[in-house]
């Protein structure tokens, strides 16, 4: 099947095409169209969502991957602390633990065998998240129905989502991984996650993200953050723009020393923060004084453009005026040609001149409007219309005139009209044997 043609831009979509790549330093002219038409030509958002990909942040039409999150944990300089079970004391609970030993080596045996036989013939159904954000909302729930509503705020959102809001927000993200089946969990929420101390901390200083492992959502998690033991924390920021875990917390852990390894981890870690902040916003004011820049070059190039326009229109009418003066001289010299061509047509269409003795010849002297005279005899049988070519052949002569006797005063007829559609001849208009004709100019009327 033939690809779609691609749907010509408009002069605005082009203009936003070109700032689009200049902003973005994006060469390839398709991919920033591309990106524009995803964001319905919306510049703004267009800009921003390529900066957030720049930064690591998913674009909000490319969903982020199932797995593995996209966390540094890697660092070798992340801040471990695990609290070990008391050993036993005396020997009555030394005698119990040796007892009780082959017991719980063999159970949790059996245990782990019995679930990876159970894994290898099903698949987890944990690996397969489909419903992320209600795995975090039926966790609350649980939580909340099993010790109590006085807890510290959970993020009720998916864990990408926590850690593109802790960076965007530039703040540290504490997440809590909860195994069911661990005997120190219950303890840890009742006693320590639930303390009024560690709720202030945590509800002023960070944002808190909590799963059940149990949950597809807090099992994928689990599967990035690779705990050890349960009751399990971790305390993730952007560092070297990078989300990464900068300490983990294991074991049941007492209010006073989460509290102090909190505070710990995040004094060692807030230069990173600060370091962070001065750089966004000295991106921030980067990219508003280029903004600016882009704004004034625009202005710029729009009042030159302008200004051209301007330019342009004015040779258009200049160059339509010459060419309505060129087409006016051309149209006179044909007119007048027309007219050296009629004359000279109608001179040569005259009737000869007749003789002097001749007694039905009349002899007129025309005053021309130059004030000069021309003689010339006609025959008294002959149509004044005569008249009116012999004068319209001279050279000398206007090109729209009429004749006029003066005793008596009178306009001669010599074209057709309605009241003399048969111009009469010279003897039928009066004239004698000698006249004198005025002709009169009327090229101006």
């Amino acid at each position: 099947m033939a690809a779609p043609e691609e749907r010509e831009l408009t002069a605005e979509q082009t203009e936003r095409l070109l700032q689009f790549q200049d902003l973005t330093g994006i060469e390839s002219m398709d991919q920033c169209r591309h990106t524009l038409e995803q964001h319905n030509w919306n510049i703004e958002a267009a800009v921003q969502d390529r900066l957030n990909e720049q930064e690591g942040v998913p674009s909000v039409f490319n969903p982020p991957p199932s797995r593995p999150l996209q966390v540094n944990t890697a660092d070798h300089r992340i801040y471990s602390y695990v609290v070990s079970r008391p050993q036993p004391r005396g020997l009555l609970g030394w005698g119990y633990y040796l007892i009780m030993l082959p017991f719980r080596f063999t159970y949790y045996t059996l245990l782990d065998i019995f679930r990876f036989a159970v894994r290898f013939i099903r698949p987890d159904p944990r690996s397969r998240v489909t419903d992320p954000v209600g795995d975090i909302v039926s966790f609350i729930h649980m939580f909340e129905e099993k010790y109590g509503r006085i807890h510290p705020v959970f993020y009720q959102g998916t864990y990408s989502q926590a850690l593109n809001d802790a960076k965007r927000e530039l703040r540290f993200l504490l997440v809590y991984l909860h195994g069911d089946d661990h005997q120190d969990s219950d303890e840890f929420c009742r006693n320590t996650l639930c303390a009024p101390e560690v709720i202030t901390l945590i509800n002023t200083r960070m944002l808190f993200w909590a799963c059940s492992t149990n949950k597809p959502e807090g099992y994928r998690v689990s599967q990035a953050l690779r705990e050890n033991t349960y009751p399990f924390l971790a305390m993730i920021m952007l560092k070297d723009r990078r989300m990464t875990v900068v300490g983990r917390l294991e074991g049941l852990i007492q209010p006073d020393d989460l509290i102090n390894q909190l505070t710990f981890i995040m004094d060692a870690n807030q230069t990173y923060l600060m370091s962070e902040r001065l750089e966004r916003e000295e991106r921030n004011q980067t990219q508003v004084l280029r903004q600016q820049q882009d704004e004034a070059y625009l202005a710029s190039l729009r009042a030159d453009q302008e200004k051209e326009r301007k330019k342009k229109e004015e040779r258009d009418r200049k160059k339509r005026k010459e060419e309505e003066v060129q087409l006016q001289k051309l149209a006179e010299e044909r007119r007048r040609q027309t007219l050296q061509e009629e004359k000279v047509r109608k001179s040569e269409c005259l009737p000869p001149e007749p003789h002097p003795d001749d007694p039905e010849s009349v002899k007129i002297i025309f005053k021309l409007p130059n004030d000069s005279r021309v003689e010339r005899r006609f025959h008294f049988t002959q149509s004044l219309t005569v008249i009116h070519d012999f004068l319209f052949s001279l050279k000398e002569s206007p090109e729209k005139f009429q004749i006029e006797a003066n005793f008596p005063r009178r306009v001669l007829p010599c074209l057709p009209t309605e009241e003399w559609p048969n111009p009469p001849t010279l003897q039928e208009a009066g004239l004698s044997h000698t006249e004198v004709l005025f002709v009169q100019d009327l090229t101006d009327d």
